[in-house]
């Protein structure tokens, strides 16, 4: 199957886009403090962002922290779908011993919030690994990969490796609930569309990443402050101004909108959406071609133990 050379290519082409979303994420605005404002009570755009980097940098900043994301977009993948393929399978089979049956997107969300939690915090380590280097400006916190490892353990233990993981999987579980339950009510009507090459499934695809990924940023973003939390917080891009989040989720939550306002929990949003479409659109297409040729191949073993 060509799942993972396809995976890999898109995760190299929006790589500059993470690390914009990471940036504009990262990036403390306090209404209260002037020398925070870039631009009076407006805080760094994307162009400008991204002119910074581009600038001090060199064009290589834009795929900074690109190999564990691509470890994290493989792995994450194959756990997510073959926990959500066993999970929907087990719901059915608990359904059927019970004479009861789910509705259709209560079954999806179910899956998709088991499926979600589980790559989640399988592949963590990796997202935060991601999400410190391509937080790294001209300063250099980690001299490479295996590096990174080896101070973390050292100076922060194995749970530093897990740093913001609740709000990981608080975001995650109705991410994935919402995106496979929108999926799996968008996909029928889409297929009876007549649209070419199948590409029904990628634009049902497409709409669930955009509603499910508005309803929960605000957990992404503060997953991403949490990350860079610890002995290297100030190394970070803006990590100087950054306040000190140790005290959870929601004393995250409202010290973003008492310090920097609502806006401030959705930076990055439009660069995550034009990040996200495209990879689920592929993504949810690849899936659906692949069940479809279990499915035959099922079907043809069926026929040869019947003959």
């Amino acid at each position: 199957m060509r799942y993972k050379p396809m995976v890999l290519k898109i995760r190299f082409c929006i790589a500059p886009l993470d690390v914009l979303k990471i940036r504009l994420q990262l990036q403390y605005h306090s209404l209260a403090d002037p020398l925070t404002q870039r631009l009076p009570h407006t805080p760094a755009g994307v162009l400008v962002v991204a002119r910074d980097i581009f600038r001090h940098e060199g064009i290589t900043g834009f795929w900074k922290g690109n190999i564990p994301a691509e470890g994290l977009y493989l792995s994450y993948g194959a756990i997510q779908f073959l926990t959500y393929r066993s999970t929907s399978q087990f719901i059915e089979t608990l359904a059927e011993g019970r004479d009861v049956s789910l509705p259709g997107p209560a079954k999806s969300f179910v899956a998709g919030a088991v499926a979600g939690t589980a790559a989640t915090t399988a592949t963590y380590p990796l997202d935060l690994l991601r999400t410190r280097f391509a937080a790294q400006g001209t300063e250099r916190v980690y001299e490479g990969l295996l590096a990174s490892i080896r101070d973390i353990t050292r100076n922060e233990g194995y749970t530093g490796f897990f740093r913001g993981l609740t709000a990981g999987i608080g975001q995650i579980v109705p991410y994935m609930g919402l995106f496979f339950a929108s999926y799996e009510s968008l996909k029928v009507p889409l297929a009876g569309a007549h649209l070419p090459f199948g590409s029904g499934d990628a634009v049902a695809g497409i709409t669930a990443s955009v509603l499910s990924k508005c309803a929960v940023f605000p957990l992404d973003t503060v997953r991403k402050r949490l990350q860079v939390q610890g002995p290297t917080r100030s190394k970070y891009i803006g990590g100087t101004r950054m306040p000190v989040y140790d005290r959870g989720i929601w004393a995250t939550l409202t010290t973003i909108v008492k310090t920097e306002g609502s806006k401030g929990l959705y930076r990055g949003l439009g660069v995550s959406l034009t990040k996200a479409a495209p990879a689920s659109a592929v993504t949810m297409w690849t899936y659906e071609r692949a069940l479809s040729a279990l499915r035959t191949l099922d079907e043809k073993a069926q026929d040869l133990d019947i003959k």
